[in-house]
């Protein structure tokens, strides 16, 4: 099992203390769940222990205070990034199901912990609290076949629970583009480019909130639309970062 930061370890002590264990775990289906999961499985979430501290890439030498090669190279628009897990095993199977199946009960425990570790995080000043939260649009035909946003979902969900509203009509997508998914970096932001209009007031203190960091192009892109529109301190917040 994979063990946590120390502040991932904290959170989860005191959910243990604090939640009353029952149901079954989504995972394994053990009877000792809490939240959705019980603790083997929650201890075995890829925690992103060591990353770059603007984009949370993964890095593979122990430090969470370095940029890296690419931030270094082309600094985002962006301050920095919230992103507890890395985007691998078994993390990577259950947010494809809440995402792709409509399987919400695999994306609601790691809502409910993300949410928890935002408000510590919040607590302690380690990040600053945004005036809104923009979840990552989509384009409107995949949202009608999926049947969600999950951006949306996960941004309602931890926005309610830190009361922190939701500006979800803030960003519009303007034009349809070939899915990201096979693309690297280059290609996905030239993919995105023009894919975004902000329509509405920006407030100063934004975080951008959806479930997978990729390559970071969409959240690029993102940012330098609504910081040319107003926002002054942009954050990225996100379930899971990939490796590379």
């Amino acid at each position: 099992m994979i063990k946590g930061l120390n502040w991932l370890s904290t959170f989860l002590e005191q959910k243990v203390n604090s939640v009353k264990q029952g149901g079954l775990c989504v995972a394994c289906l053990s009877s000792k769940a809490f939240n959705g999961l019980c603790q083997p499985c929650r201890d075995d979430l890829p925690v992103n222990r060591w990353r770059c501290r603007c984009c949370a890439l993964p890095l593979a030498f122990p430090s969470s205070e370095l940029l890296c090669g690419d931030c270094l190279k082309h600094p985002p628009p962006f301050e920095t990034s919230f992103v507890p897990w890395r985007y691998q095993y078994p993390l990577d199977g259950m947010i494809g199901r809440y995402k792709y199946n409509g399987q919400r009960k695999f994306g609601r425990p790691l809502m409910s912990d993300f949410a928890g570790l935002l408000e510590q995080a919040l607590q302690s000043g380690s990040i600053t609290r945004p005036a809104a939260l923009v979840p990552a649009p989509m384009d409107a035909r995949r949202r009608r076949r999926r049947g969600f946003n999950q951006a949306q979902d996960i941004a309602e969900t931890i926005g309610g629970q830190l009361n922190i509203p939701v500006a979800t009509g803030l960003v519009e997508r303007v034009r349809r583009v070939r899915s990201q998914r096979e693309l690297n970096r280059e290609a996905r932001l030239a993919n995105l480019r023009g894919v975004f209009e902000v329509v509405s007031e920006v407030p100063e203190r934004v975080a951008i909130v959806d479930d997978v960091v990729t390559t970071g192009a969409t959240v690029r892109v993102l940012a330098s639309g609504l910081r040319e529109a107003g926002a002054r301190e942009i954050q990225v917040w996100a379930l899971a970062r990939t490796p590379g």
